[in-house]
Order: C-alpha cells, then structure tokens, then sequence
C-alpha cells in the first residue's frame, strides 16, 4: 500500500491529499529517509511523521483494505512515540502565550502588572 494511502487510512491525516503534501514536503520519513507518497510500506516498518510541531512514531502493524474507523485504528498501527514529544509541545504552548510580537501595540493593563510584578519579585532576590 501507498504511504500516503496508510496514513490517511489509519487517520493520521484527514484527507489523502494532505498525506500527500506532508510526504512531499519531507514530514514523513521511513527508515530515517525522506519519502515519496508512492513509496510502499509493509508490515512491521517504523514511520516517522512530523505534524504539528511532533515527531510522531508509527509503527505499522497491518496492512487495511479501506479507511478505517477510528476505533479499529489501533489493530493496524501502535503509537510508539516517546511522551517527551507531547512534553515539548507544552511548553511552546506556554511560551506563545507571554511572547508578544514586535509592533502591537502599548502594553494592556495586564501585561503591565505582570511586568511589574516579575521585576518587584526579581529585587527580593
């Protein structure tokens, strides 16, 4: 089976076209090696596919004859990616919300008491 075509089976990707892009862009890698969206896969193969901002790891398990339903999803692959990956995507979630772009604006009240408030802290020290 295509790569493309397994990973919009297993649901990875909503529509077979965006599978398609990710492998052209070079977001998924087979065997440590950028991939083609015709590229075949086969059993027991670990895929690495890079979507939104995690390095997902995917091991496959069987093969589906269609799209399959998102509660048979796990008889054809096993999720082996390492919870530090999930960790990671946590903290740049934080760290969005205080980063303020160049050229917003003034300051709100709010981020105004949060600034005095962190360098009133910093002189205890």
């Amino acid at each position: 089976m295509r790569i493309d075509k397994y990973l919009w089976c297993i649901r990875l990707f909503k529509t077979r076209s965006l599978a398609t892009n990710a492998c052209k862009k070079g977001q998924v890698k087979l065997a440590d090696a950028n991939v083609k969206p015709s590229k075949e896969v086969f059993g027991n193969e670990l895929i690495r596919v890079r979507k939104n901002q995690i390095n997902y790891q995917i091991k496959v398990l069987d093969l589906p004859d269609s799209r399959v339903g998102a509660k048979l999803v796990d008889l054809y692959r096993k999720d082996v990616t390492p919870k530090e990956e999930f960790q990671k995507n946590e903290l740049l979630k934080y760290s969005k919300d205080y980063y303020r772009k160049k050229g917003t604006g003034r300051p709100t009240k709010k981020d105004r008491r949060d600034i005095e408030g962190y360098t009133d802290n910093t002189e205890e020290l």
